[in-house]
């Protein structure tokens, strides 16, 4: 394999081992009242006015009925989003960091991932098999999904057939914090074995700040000169940061 090169940033919080045990009530016991009235009016607020009508905080507590039905998780949920900052970036927090947290354990963490899961899957739908350009806002929405609240970089590529088709999705490599190492042979050579024929380059900015380094451009340029010497088209690279992204072809970068 050749040198690897990095995507870097200018540098710029799902939970298990010191877990607090969950003390069941005695056989028989029913659950406070107090506690089930609370999950009983959150359910049906969620029923009635949606997500919207909640904070955080209380669709965080829906999240966690389930995993621990015998206590009051709002204390837990409060200290998810202290750690973490919103709800998104728990649900993205890498499991060891989720194991950090007190009061967390497998259960918990299980039922975040597969939320995780559920919601990088449906966005995925609205956009494979899909023309890139007619579906381009969807393209945007699935990137912030998938990569826009992660702790550390992340690297991908979207394969296109000639139709400018959306025919794969693969995730590239993984790095740390303001980093990923990425090879530019690699990209082009998977590129050929999905018979694809344009590919899209994205990677994430884990401080929010979408504006590229002279490593990512270096980078996107030696993508770029790789592609064209296999008859590849490189439509574009972006930078997906927390809350925005950019686009090297709308930036002139390509």
């Amino acid at each position: 394999m050749s040198n690897g090169h990095s995507f870097h940033e200018a540098p710029q919080s799902l939970f298990a081992s010191d877990e607090a045990p969950v003390m069941p009530l005695p056989n028989g016991s029913k659950l406070p009242s107090y506690i089930a009235d609370h999950r009983q009016r959150l359910r049906e607020r969620f029923m009635t006015g949606g997500a919207a009508a909640m904070p955080d905080y209380e669709l965080l507590e829906l999240v966690l009925f389930r995993a621990i039905p015998r206590r009051d998780v709002k204390p837990l949920a409060r200290q998810l989003l202290d750690t973490f900052g919103d709800f998104n970036r728990v649900l993205s927090a890498p499991r060891e960091r989720l194991a950090q947290v007190k009061g967390v354990g497998e259960a918990v963490i299980t039922d975040l991932k597969i939320l995780e899961a559920c919601a990088h899957r449906m966005a995925r739908a609205r956009v494979i098999q899909k023309h890139v350009i007619s579906s381009w806002d969807a393209i945007l929405d699935y990137c912030h999904t998938t990569m826009a609240h992660r702790e550390t970089e992340q690297f991908r590529v979207l394969f296109l057939d000639r139709k400018n088709t959306l025919i794969a999705d693969e995730e590239q490599a993984k790095g740390t914090v303001d980093h990923v190492p990425v090879y530019p042979r690699e990209v082009a050579k998977r590129a050929l074995e999905l018979n694809a024929s344009a590919l899209i380059l994205v990677h994430n900015h884990p401080s929010g700040d979408p504006t590229p380094s002279n490593a990512d451009i270096q980078m996107t340029n030696e993508i770029h000169n790789a592609c064209l010497a296999l008859g590849l088209t490189l439509h574009d690279h972006l930078i997906i940061g927390k809350s925005r992204e950019l686009s090297f072809r709308a930036q002139g970068y390509l």
